[in-house]
């Protein structure tokens, strides 16, 4: 049963207290910036989250794809057979990928029917290896046997599951508003510019933060990638209004960063900017170098004072379909272990289907269709550096806060680590997405 809006704001009510809590116990920090004073954010997270109520609800479950998992799991326990009958399914699902590459799609289809037996009658897929194996056997059965991927028009839904159960988003979101808090300091009139402003969760707790400057808070523009009926311009204008920052909001409601011109933005000559791009830029990859190279100079034409980029720290973008799929395999079996390790939710189910929507797109799309052509950080510097941006440090502040809000969850095993000024946040010894900022070099 999927939880209600109401519940998700509880939720979201619930994570605010517990930062607040937090927040208390580690003033001793004595943080150059203050960036989450949340005393009135929860309220404003709420709110923000109550456009649940205006999005088709997901209780009927008829409009998702067949997961192939089994609807009446057995108990969250693995024995050593279905473990070994796990280990060979994995086994069989790697032959079964490389059939594919070679275009043997009459043998991967006799394979995928031999995994769904082997699912069926040995393996456990309601957690552990199972679990995850069940989602690829079930992309590669849509892409063998020629079977559209759903894509949902209210993603957002999703979205906001994945960023409540674990803290990928969290992260992403605490890192880079540290950041622009720090650029922003002692300009008058600042602009954000983010090209995925979803339900605005990111920027309640930076117009807080604004608003406790020392001297006074800045003019605050915002510009945001958001559909023409959107209303989280005008909630996010009411929060400003509410502690006595000067707030406009602009909406831009292109579907792709490759359409956006600068004009398009509206930025003015007297203002600091910065271009927000969590999980994004990856996007872009597949249409052609060209392409990225002209949105990168789009962005630095911009003149940042900061880029923040947040990306997956995985190699999903490679030519060849089997060495692709193995390494999914391994990044998502790793995202999956961290989310079962975190506090049970009710929407758990959803925030994986978030995932599960991932790695469909990953596995079974090809050409302009597959979008999540994920790339590690190393590939990011260098075609940053190319592309005329020198890299900004991330500060000791956003080292900080970032395992603060590890703190929030009792699972152990998350792990920030620096990385040459940049920030990952990782599942053990294995880093899942990295933060970085970028500014424009001169010219």
């Amino acid at each position: 049963m999927v939880s209600s809006a109401s519940d998700a704001s509880s939720s979201a009510s619930k994570y605010m207290e517990r930062l607040e809590n937090v927040m208390d116990m580690e003033c001793q920090l004595a943080f150059d910036k203050i960036l989450y004073d949340p005393s009135n954010i929860g309220s404003w997270v709420d709110t923000l989250l109550s456009e649940f109520n205006q999005t088709p609800s997901f209780h009927d479950f008829s409009d998702l794809p067949d997961l192939g998992i089994d609807q009446n799991p057995k108990p969250a326990m693995v024995t050593t057979v279905e473990e070994d009958s796990a280990i060979r399914l994995v086994h069989t699902m790697m032959t079964c990928a490389d059939s594919v590459q070679r275009g043997d799609l009459p043998f991967a289809a006799s394979l995928i029917e031999n995994m769904q037996g082997m699912m069926l009658a040995h393996v456990n897929t309601a957690c552990g290896i199972g679990k995850v194996a069940a989602v690829f056997v079930d992309a590669l059965r849509r892409r063998v046997f020629a079977q559209s991927v759903v894509v949902y028009h209210n993603d957002v839904v999703l979205y906001n599951h994945y960023y409540e159960a674990c803290p990928y988003l969290k992260f992403a979101h605490f890192t880079a508003n540290q950041a622009i808090l720090e650029a922003f300091n002692g300009h008058d009139c600042v602009h954000v510019i983010d090209f995925n402003l979803m339900q605005g969760l990111q920027w309640p707790a930076l117009i807080q933060a604004l608003a406790l400057r020392p001297g006074g808070p800045p003019f605050l523009r915002l510009t945001g990638f958001v559909p023409r009926d959107s209303v989280i311009g005008q909630r996010l204008a009411e929060l400003a209004r509410s502690v006595n920052v000067r707030f406009s909001f602009h909406g831009v409601s292109a579907c792709r960063l490759e359409d956006v011109k600068p004009w398009m933005l509206q930025v003015s000559p007297n203002e600091a900017v910065a271009v927000n791009s969590i999980m994004q830029l990856h996007r872009v990859l597949g249409s052609g170098p060209s392409v990225t190279e002209n949105v990168l100079s789009m962005i630095r034409s911009l003149n940042p004072k900061i880029v923040t980029l947040v990306e997956q720290e995985a190699n999903h973008n490679g030519d060849f379909f089997l060495e692709r799929f193995t390494e999914a395999l391994h990044y998502y079996s790793t995202v999956f272990d961290s989310l079962e390790a975190c506090p049970v939710e009710p929407d758990k189910a959803l925030a994986e289907m978030y995932l599960q929507r991932e790695i469909f797109n990953v596995v079974c799309c090809e050409g302009a269709a597959r979008v999540e052509r994920h790339e590690p950080l190393a590939k990011w510097r260098e075609r940053l550096g190319r592309a005329g941006f020198r890299p900004l440090h991330l500060g000791s502040n956003a080292f900080k806060q970032a395992n603060m809000l590890l703190s929030l969850f009792s699972a152990e095993g998350y792990c920030v680590e620096e990385n040459q000024g940049c920030l990952t946040l990782g599942w053990h010894s294995r880093p899942l997405i990295a933060a970085s900022a970028w500014q424009a070099a001169p010219m």
